[in-house]
């Protein structure tokens, strides 16, 4: 077991998630056994953990990464089309039967009624210190379960009790807001200011002012009214007080490295994930391309499903930019220098050639490329030749992990879910949106000083200035495929523009449907406009 899990060994443990909204309490936990000191309160919590990181790393990833420019799963003569919920998202015509959009509205539910339990509980325990910082830290998840559910969904209903009476009904988005708001404030005073091993994987104050400027830097699409003020506000509250807690990185790989963990200065909260006891990252798995598995050292065949488009790979475009290695495009080699070779026959190769000795044995020399015409339009289909199978370039920024389990094919990175990174760009963005500069340990932090500090730690050149534009192609670079490219295309008006093979300009797709399942299931719950 790596040493990061040490702390969260204790939470692999679980309660069945509910996906129904009124079921019924159920707990190993009694007022005789209730937990005494921290090390037994933080094992109460394990359920809500395990939650966070069944999904998030495929389902989730995938609502909010392949609804954008930044990740695309093409069918390959039929393989990777899976009935279409790959292209479905590429498109924007998914519907409230997308077997995403029920699975991460049972996902999120099913976390937030896991934290209403563990909290009715705890409430019920003696008072202590580690009660107080145990309802906090709940208090925080179920907020930032709150946070994933409102950006998707909007209107979604509020769930505070462990017990509820009846259904309950959809709550207006501005609602939604305030409540994960109100929650945050209240928690603040309660969480730890730790980071490291103690609380790796866990809230702090930390997490809650970074969750607090998200919500405010988003606060215009989420409730019509900027808050860019605010979110400068809780920005400083880390940059000034945080100021020996977090650091940027000065190796910008080893944030998403396989031996990434409580170590690594820049994250301010992250979801662990291991080969075999916390599962469910598996990244290498879907993005990578069969003739890499040697170069890597990867003990399965990766399936060479999912990679990047041609515009937003051709945003990594700074010299010197150490952000540009984790994009693979062009001739392939091998760690020695030699040129990746697979073998095949001349129309294996290309299935287009259409020359007497298609059965000719070649050597096809592995090369990724940008473009990726289609061979079946109707299905988003690059085609499974060998060139066909390298379209598209492909991402190592969650660096293969050699120890990956090889049935399971669950690699070990952790996955940063808000670094200081962050903090410093929605600091900028919200400045540039209108917000006043200030002044942090002494230095006026303008949006050029800011991004600066982030391309400085890249390697790629400084700025001037910059241009709210500009700033969004750096949180492209910065942040690719770290979740968070749909909602900063929908908070910059890009979300409705052409990418890909997308044409659609739907504004109502900013929303994800509530699922017909749930629906069916709750009467009370309104379906979003234009479902």
């Amino acid at each position: 077991m790596k040493p990061k899990y040490i702390l969260l060994a204790a939470l692999t443990f679980s309660l069945a998630a509910c996906t129904k909204l009124d079921v019924d309490v159920e707990s190993e936990l009694t007022p005789s056994n209730f937990p005494t000191n921290e090390e037994s309160f933080i094992a109460a919590t394990g359920p809500v953990y395990t939650r966070l990181r069944s999904t998030f790393a495929i389902d989730y990833w995938r609502m909010q990464e392949l609804s954008t420019d930044e990740a695309i799963i093409p069918a390959r003569d039929g393989n990777y089309d899976d009935g279409g919920q790959y292209r479905f998202m590429h498109y924007h015509t998914w519907t409230a039967d997308h077997p995403y959009v029920k699975s991460i509205w049972e996902w999120g539910f099913g976390g937030i009624n896991s934290s209403n339990r563990i909290l009715s509980l705890f409430q019920a325990a003696p008072n202590s210190p580690a009660r107080t910082t145990s309802l906090a830290e709940m208090r925080t998840m179920r907020a930032l379960f709150y946070f994933f559910m409102m950006d998707l969904y909007g209107n979604v209903p509020i769930i505070k009790d462990a017990v509820i009476a009846e259904p309950p009904p959809t709550a207006a988005r501005k609602d939604v807001f305030a409540f994960i708001e109100s929650e945050l404030k209240a928690a603040l005073p309660d969480l730890s200011a730790a980071a490291g091993q103690k609380t790796y994987g866990r809230p702090t104050k930390w997490l809650a002012y970074a969750l607090l400027e998200k919500l405010y830097l988003n606060a215009e699409v989420y409730t019509g009214q900027p808050r860019y003020t605010e979110a400068v506000a809780m920005a400083d509250a880390i940059l000034n007080d945080a100021a020996t807690v977090y650091t940027l990185e000065a190796d910008y790989m080893s944030i998403f490295a396989p031996t990434n963990g409580p170590l690594t200065k820049e994250t301010i909260f992250a979801i662990p994930y291991d080969a075999n006891v916390a599962t469910g990252n598996q990244f290498s798995r879907f993005g990578l391309h069969t003739g890499l598995q040697k170069k890597y050292n990867l003990p399965f065949r990766p399936s060479i499903a999912m990679s990047t488009i041609k515009d937003f790979y051709l945003k990594f475009n700074l010299t010197g930019d150490v952000r540009n290695k984790t994009m693979l495009a062009g001739k392939q080699y091998e760690n020695d220098g030699s040129p990746i070779l697979i073998a095949t026959t001349k129309k294996g190769m290309d299935n287009s050639y259409t020359g007497a000795d298609g059965a000719a044995k070649v050597n096809y020399h592995l090369e990724f490329t940008p473009e990726m015409p289609l061979v079946k339009e109707n299905t988003m289909d690059v085609g499974n030749d060998e060139i066909g199978k390298a379209r598209g370039v492909r991402s190592i920024k969650f660096y293969p992990d050699p120890a990956t389990n090889p049935d399971t094919r669950n690699q070990g990175n952790d996955f940063p879910v808000i670094r200081l990174a962050d903090v410093l760009l929605m600091k900028a963005e919200a400045i540039l949106r209108g917000a006043a500069a200030t002044t942090v340990k002494g230095e006026l932090q303008t949006p050029a000083v800011l991004v600066n500090k982030i391309r400085s730690r890249a390697g790629a050149p400084t700025v001037g200035a910059i241009t709210l534009d500009e700033l969004l192609d750096e949180r492209g670079r910065e942040f690719a495929w770290e979740g968070w490219r749909r909602n900063d295309l929908i908070r910059f008006g890009k979300y409705e523009d052409n990418w890909g093979y997308k044409t659609n300009k739907e504004t109502f797709r900013r929303l994800f449907p509530v699922p017909n399942s749930e629906r069916s299931l709750n009467p009370k719950l309104v379906q979003n406009p234009g479902y």
